[in-house]
Order: structure tokens, then sequence, then C-alpha cells
């Protein structure tokens, strides 16, 4: 469903929404009265109580125009009326409703790339599913987050429509038939703002690639934004492992083919400066000699700031305390920058937590020790 026709199906929506509001506003052409007792009339699934929750009226109160106006709206206002209409028996005020159908099912038909359960979990989100109370204009939510999960996919092609049957007890059944199309494949990929690395050597990182021979097998070619995320981390890393502490990706962009079936992406980045390690420390609690565990750190003074060289180091000294029962040591390395000098000051603060026993080994199986 194009744009367009969801605004022109928006605006007819408003329209009848307003136009059962004005039509169910109350036609007495009564006088102001006081409320002697409310009954409520046409409840088939719904509990009275909901509606006295809801309705802004009570015994004893002078019902006015005015007053009867608000309580129409408020009871359309929770959804679960198609029709609400005000009566008048006496000194008692009759709230006559048509309750809007339930759900009493959701299926789908065509889809391939996603379950039917993680759909259903997608759509339970915007009031889309079973025991739910039916609304029309739910249908318009509905394209629009199953949409939003193939376009995730890659898929920009997908087609929905959907399909209402009423079935006994005011209950309906819901349909929905998707067309998934292909997957868009990768036209091309840009980097804007490196001088450090040409684009061929930053590409190498990407898991997404144009195709190519290899990709066609691998799907490599064909786009997500799982992918593009993990790929945006690739490069991050591969900055970071680098020197760059300052590095940043300021903004991607994902541009469509007209027949939705390419895209091209644009990532924009700024590298920074390379950093250097002034110094390494050590803090916190040392139940294990602290010469050790300075041992087990892979980054040096004077050496070219990496990430992936700090977290070896964050790893490094977890085995070793876990070596001793400190199975839940904590270990965090905290950066201190110095950008007129552009260097690193490292400080890994150690806390072993608690020390884990193990109590008892039971073996079972073995018949000869």
């Amino acid at each position: 469903m194009n744009s367009s026709k969801r605004r022109v199906n928006g605006v007819w929506a408003a329209c009848l929404v307003l136009a059962c509001v004005l039509l169910s506003r109350p036609a007495l052409a009564f006088t102001d009265f006081v409320i002697g007792d409310i009954k409520v009339e046409g409840l088939t699934r719904i509990e009275i109580g909901t509606v006295f929750n809801y309705l802004p009226l009570a015994v004893g109160e002078t019902l006015t125009e005015k007053r009867a106006a608000e309580a129409v709206r408020a009871l359309f206002k929770t959804g679960f009326f198609s029709d609400v209409e005000l009566a008048r028996e006496g000194k008692v005020l009759i709230v006559k409703v048509a309750e809007r159908p339930s759900i009493a099912k959701v299926e789908f038909e065509g889809n391939k790339d996603i379950g039917d359960d993680e759909l259903r979990d997608a759509l339970k989100r915007i009031g889309l599913a079973e025991g739910q109370v039916f609304n029309h204009s739910v249908l318009e939510q509905t394209e629009l987050e199953l949409e939003r999960q193939y376009f995730a996919r890659g898929k920009y092609g997908i087609r929905i429509s959907s399909q209402v049957k009423p079935l006994e007890r005011n209950r309906v059944e819901v349909l929905l038939k998707i067309n998934e199309g292909k997957v868009a494949k990768i036209r091309g990929i840009s980097i804007i703002g490196n001088h450090a690395f040409d684009d061929e050597t930053l590409l190498d990182v990407f898991q997404l690639t144009p195709p190519t021979l290899g990709a066609l097998f691998s799907g490599n070619d064909q786009y997500s934004r799982q992918k593009l995320a993990g790929d945006l981390e690739a490069l991050r890393s591969y900055y970071l492992d680098r020197g760059y502490v300052d590095f940043s990706i300021d903004s991607t962009q994902v541009a469509i083919t007209p027949d939705k079936q390419g895209v091209y992406i644009t990532v924009n980045i700024s590298e920074g400066d390379v950093y250097t390690v002034a110094a390494v420390r050590l803090a916190g609690e040392m139940v294990v000699p602290q010469a050790e565990l300075e041992a087990l750190i892979g980054v040096m003074p004077g050496e070219v700031f990496s990430r992936r060289r700090v977290t070896d180091s964050v790893d490094a000294i977890s085995t070793r305390l876990g070596n001793e029962g400190y199975a839940f040591a904590n270990i965090n390395p905290v950066p201190e920058l110095d950008r007129a000098a552009r260097t690193v000051t490292l400080t890994f603060f150690v806390d072993p937590g608690k020390r884990v026993y193990v109590r008892r080994v039971n073996v079972s199986g073995n018949s000869r020790t």
C-alpha cells in the first residue's frame, strides 16, 4: 500500500469515526433529568463493570445534553464498541452498545522468510492478536508493521492484502496474505571520510558485498539490516584496533532503487587521530600476585592502542582468576585520554567477586572404579 493510499484511507477512517460519534450522539429530545438508575444493553463479552468504569455518569447526577455527549465519546474512545446510544425510560438511563467483534484467529499465507509465531509476536504489540477487540483501523498498522519486519530483511518489494471473515458469536478471523518478493541486492557500498585506509581495504572488512561469484553462493550480496549492523561494528573495530580511539560512524544511508530490487549503501565516517598507550595500571583487589596479572596484559606503553589487545587482556585476567575459583570476576578497563598528546592511560580495575567452592562431584555410569 503506497503512502498516498494510506493517507486517503486514513481520511476515510477519520470521517467514519466522526460520523459514528455524531450519529450516535443521544437523539433524545429530553429535558435535563436526574438519573435514578443506569442499565446497559447489548453486552455479550465485555463485563458490565468495564462499561461503568469508563462511563462518566453516576446515579443521582443530572444528565444534560452536554454530559450525554461526553458519555458517548468516552465509551467510543475505549475502542470496545462500534455503536453507542443513550435512551431514557422514566428516570432510568439506558446505555445501548454494539460490541466490536473479537479476534478469534490470525492466519498468514505466503510467508516463508518469517515464521507465523514471529509475525504473531510482532502484531501483538500493535493490538492484532487472538482475543483482542478487532478494529478495521488496526489493519493499516498491521501492514506497516509487516513491512517493517520484511524491510529489515531486505525485502522491499513485499505486498500485503488482508481478509476479515465474520464468525459466530461476534468473532472474526483475520487472514493476511503476503507476497514476500525478493531480497534486494547490494548494488554498491561507499565509504566517505576515510583517509588513512583506502576503500578496498575497508570494504574487505564488510560481509556485505556487491554481486560476485562468491557472493552468489554465500548470499552476502543480499541486503539485511542485521548484516549491515554487523559490518558497521566490524568497521569500528578495525579502526579501534589500530589506535583510532575517536573514530565514529556519523551516518549511514540506504538508498533503494526504483524497482526495489537493489540498494546503495553510503557510510560517512570520521577517523580521528591515532593514539598511543602512555601507561598501563592495575587497581582493585589483588587475590593473585599483581606481577602475575601484569604479565597477562598484552597492552604495552609506547604501542599504538588496540581495543582487541585490551579485550584479550581482560579475558586472560578473568581466566587466571577463574582458575583460582573466582568464576565471576569482573575486569573493567578504563581509558583516560589525553587528546592534546594523543595518548591513552589504561587502568584495569579488578573485582574478583566471591570465590566459588565445589562441594560435591557426582559421577554416574562408571562400573570399574
